[in-house]
């Protein structure tokens, strides 16, 4: 099972990017998917997640603006990031869990990781 991120770039502040996220089509099914970002000199952190039955779970900080969805069809997920900040700038990454881990935003958690994305907010 491979991860692999696209859509990251530059915006200003204000502005909106859409990352994706492709999944290889033997992904098992009982999987959860998440979204992480690493600021420099930051830890890792988790920006969102999307259960195996479809419900997703944010960041407190993010809600509102940041919107985690998937395209089955395409084997892709996606996240919508609207209203950008300098904030938000960092490397983004795509991760896949085992369906039953919790809590979602612990990074031990998740074996599986993209090759990450940059966002860069100005």
């Amino acid at each position: 099972v491979q991860l692999v991120e696209s859509g990251g770039g530059s915006v200003q502040a204000g502005g909106s990017l859409r990352l994706s996220c492709a999944f290889d089509a033997y992904t098992p099914a009982n999987v959860r998917m998440a979204w992480f970002r690493q600021a420099p000199g930051k830890e890792r952190e988790g920006v969102a997640s999307l259960a195996s039955d479809g419900s997703s779970i944010y960041a407190n900080s993010l809600k509102g603006r940041f919107s985690i969805v998937e395209d089955n069809a395409k084997n892709t997920m996606f996240l919508q990031m609207n209203n950008l900040k300098s904030d938000d700038t960092g490397v983004y990454y795509c991760a896949a869990a085992p369906g039953y881990i919790t809590p979602w935003h612990v990074r031990n958690h998740y074996k599986l990781w993209g090759q990450g994305t940059q966002v860069t907010v100005s």
